[in-house]
C-alpha cells in the first residue's frame, strides 16, 4: 500500500485500521497526520520515506516493523502516543530520528523483542511495559528531551544501549545490559545547556583499562560491570549515583569492613589510572531490581564503576556536625546544626537525597538564620518549600579556612513528622 498524497485522520471513532491484502509494507511518500482522539492500528511494516511526513497527535499502534527516513513529529499542544505492540520481534530503524511525544514499549514475543538501529526521541513520556530495547547491537539511541521522563522501567523493559538526556533536571538513565536493569542517576547544578549520554555494561572494565593502575586508596575494583557517562554539553560536575544489585555486583561489595568503604571510581585518561571520586552508600527503598545506591559528586566523565577503598580519616576540625534532625517544633534538633560554622562565612552546604537529587543548597550557612530545616529548595523532584520525607540524606560542606579550601561530607538523617 502506498500513500503519495496526504492522509488526515480526524475521525473520533475508536479505531482506524490500516491493512491491505497482498502488500507487506505501507509506504508513505506524503503527509500522514493522526489527530487527537483518533486511534490508528498498523498491522504491517511502515516505511516513512525521505519525503514522508508522519504527525501523530492521536493514538497509533505499531504491530510490525518501523522505518523512518523522513519526518516523524507531533503537535506540542496535543498528546500523541505511539505504541509498539507487536507479537513478533520488531525492528525500529531509519536514517532520520523518530520524534515521539509519548511512546509505549509492550511486546512479549521475546525477552528482547525490539531492535533499535535509529535515534528515537521522547518529548514527554516513555512507558516501558514489556520488552528490552536492544540498541547496543544495532547502534541505536534513545533521547529524552526537555521535561521528558519514563515509567515502569525494570528488568522486564529497559534500554540495552545508549540513552541521552537533554535537560539539567535530576534524571534516571533507564539502562541495563543482558537481562539486568542497572540505572545511573544524576543531578546537574547547571540551569541550562547540559546533555549527557549513559550506558551500562555487564562486563569487566579491566579489559578496557587495567585495574592495577589506580589511586593508592583503591583496594579492589568491581570486575563485573561498569557505566559510561559522557558529557555532550555543559561544563559542570554532576552528582552521580550508581546502583548495586546482588544479581550483577560481586558479593564482596556487600560485605562490611570497619577499615574499608565503597566509592565510585573513574578512569582518568590524563593520569592513566583509576581515581577515587568518593561516595555515600544508601539502601534503595523503591526498586527491587537493585538494592543499594552509591552517590558522589564526580570529578569528570568517562568510565565509572565502584571499588572497595581505604576508609578515609577526616581532617581534624574545630566544627561539630550533628547528623540528625527532627523538625517537629520542639526546638530540639529542629535544624541541621554545624557548630562553629559562623567562624567560616565563606562556605557552601548542599544536601542530596539517596538518588543524588539536590534538595537543599546554601551559601554562608550559619547557626542562626541560614539553616536546613527539613524542607526542599530543589528545582524538580520536590517543590521548593515542600517538607522532605523521612529518610537518610547526605551533605557536602565546603568552607575556606585561612585561605585553604576544606571539604567534608557525611550522612544526615531527617525525621520529618
Amino acid at each position: 500500500m502506498k500513500n503519495s498524497k496526504s492522509i488526515y485522520i480526524t475521525t473520533t471513532v475508536i479505531s482506524f485500521l490500516i491493512g491491505w491484502d497482498g502488500y507487506a509494507q505501507f509506504l508513505n511518500n506524503g503527509d500522514f497526520k493522526v489527530n487527537k482522539n483518533t486511534m490508528v492500528s498498523i498491522y504491517f511494516d511502515y516505511k516513512n520515506t525521505s519525503v514522508g511526513n508522519f504527525i501523530n497527535d492521536g493514538d497509533v499502534h505499531i504491530f510490525e516493523n518501523w522505518d523512518n527516513d523522513g519526518i516523524v513529529s507531533y503537535t506540542n499542544s496535543e498528546n500523541g502516543k505511539t505504541n509498539f505492540r507487536g507479537t513478533t520481534e520488531q525492528i525500529i530503524e531509519g536514517a532520520k530520528p523518530s520524534d515521539f511525544q509519548n511512546v509505549v514499549f509492550e511486546n512479549a514475543a521475546s525477552a528482547v523483542p525490539f531492535h533499535l538501529s535509529a535515534t528515537l526521541t521522547v518529548g514527554k513520556l516513555a512507558e516501558f511495559n514489556k520488552g528490552i530495547i536492544n540498541a547496543d547491537d544495532y547502534g541505536g539511541l534513545v533521547v529524552f528531551k526537555e521535561d521528558a521522563f519514563h515509567t515502569k522501567v525494570g528488568n522486564q523493559s529497559f534500554v540495552d544501549g545508549k540513552t541521552e538526556n537533554n535537560v539539567d533536571q535530576p534524571f534516571e538513565f533507564p539502562v541495563g545490559d543482558a537481562l539486568f536493569f542497572r540505572p545511573a542517576f544524576y543531578e546537574s547544578a547547571s540551569s541550562a545547556g547540559t546533555a549527557y549520554t549513559s550506558q551500562y555494561f555487564f562486563k569487566n572494565s579491566g579489559f578496557l583499562y587495567p585495574h592495577t593502575s589506580k589511586d593508592e586508596s583503591i583496594i579492589t575494583i568491581n570486575n563485573a560491570e561498569y557505566w559510561e557517562i559522557v558529557q555532550n554539553l555543559g561544563t559542570e560536575k554532576i552528582v552521580l549515583s550508581l546502583t548495586l544489585s546482588t544479581t550483577t555486583t560481586p558479593s564482596i561489595f556487600f560485605d562490611e569492613n570497619p577499615d574499608t568503604e565503597l566509592a565510585i571510581v573513574r578512569w582518568d585518561d590524563t593520569a592513566k589510572k583509576w581515581v577515587n571520586d568518593g561516595g555515600m552508600l544508601s539502601d534503595s527503598a523503591t526498586n527491587q531490581d537493585y538494592s543499594k545506591l552509591l552517590t558522589a559528586q564526580v570529578g569528570g566523565y568517562g568510565i565509572f564503576t565502584m571499588a572497595i577503598v581505604k576508609k578515609t580519616t577526616p581532617e581534624p576540625s574545630d566544627l561539630i556536625i550533628y547528623n540528625a534532625i527532627s523538625p517537629n517544633g520542639d526546638n530540639i534538633n529542629d535544624t541541621f546544626h554545624i557548630k562553629g560554622i559562623d567562624k567560616y562565612p565563606d562556605n557552601t552546604v548542599e544536601i542530596y537525597n539517596r538518588w543524588g537529587v539536590k534538595v537543599y543548597s546554601a551559601d554562608s550557612y550559619n547557626e542562626s538564620d541560614i539553616m536546613f530545616k527539613g524542607y526542599s529548595d530543589g528545582r524538580a523532584t520536590y517543590k521548593r518549600g515542600e517538607r522532605l520525607p523521612t529518610g537518610t540524606y547526605f551533605y557536602t560542606l565546603k568552607y575556606n579556612k585561612s585561605g585553604k579550601s576544606i571539604e567534608a561530607a557525611g550522612y544526615l538523617y531527617v525525621d520529618n513528622p
